[in-house]
């Protein structure tokens, strides 16, 4: 089996249309203010590339990492035609190991990962930013099940703020909230949602 091209990922991307769009995540969008203005920033489970070349058009520096090539090849597209650089990274979370002190700022947006996966990936974080370096996550809750407009159907692959809380420590939390609004994201996000957010920073 090849990985990077067997993967569920690569083949839901491996389409012309961009399944989630091509404008950047709503708290994103927000939310980019508390990243250190032309940092280095990590997006991780980027798929398609709205939310990297959004930011790379802000003037940052932003890798893209994902496990879908055909997500990382749409990714390259659209920083084309947006005129701006965005670099590119395959590798799997589950075996990724994060550089010390590599990233001004890292992001997961709707990443959900299986649960040893997401605490491997959470607890090493910290440990990837700079000092002052800023973590920004969006993700489905439990009750996004109620809702059925985007995310995983299986339980263990939602998330939950005190969960995140306890896997993102020391890290300093400028919001870690439960919330519900409505996310319009291609045919992938569609309608009301529940999520959790987070904006936290290393401390110096």
């Amino acid at each position: 089996m090849n990985r990077i091209t067997d993967n569920f990922w690569h083949k839901k991307f491996d389409q012309p249309d961009y399944f989630y769009g091509q404008e950047p995540n709503d708290f994103l969008r927000e939310a980019a203010k508390y990243l250190p203005p032309g940092g280095r920033i990590l997006s991780l489970g980027e798929g398609e590339g709205r939310n990297a070349v959004y930011l790379a058009q802000l003037g940052f520096q932003v890798t893209a990492l994902d496990s879908a090539q055909s997500g990382l090849d749409k990714v390259t597209r659209l920083a084309q035609s947006k005129k701006v650089t965005v670099t590119t990274l395959w590798a799997d979370l589950a075996d990724y190991v994060f550089e010390p002190c590599a990233w001004d700022g890292i992001i997961s947006i709707f990443c959900h990962l299986p649960p040893a996966v997401r605490h491997r990936v959470h607890t090493q974080i910290p440990q990837a930013l700079t000092a002052n370096g800023v973590f920004l996550l969006e993700a489905y809750t439990p009750k996004q099940l109620n809702y059925k407009t985007g995310g995983p159907s299986n339980t263990d692959l939602l998330y939950q703020a005190h969960t995140l809380e306890a896997e993102l420590q020391p890290l300093a939390f400028t919001r870690l909230i439960e919330t519900e609004r409505f996310i319009h994201e291609g045919q992938g996000h569609q309608g009301q949602s529940a999520v959790v957010q987070v904006i936290a920073t290393k401390p110096t």
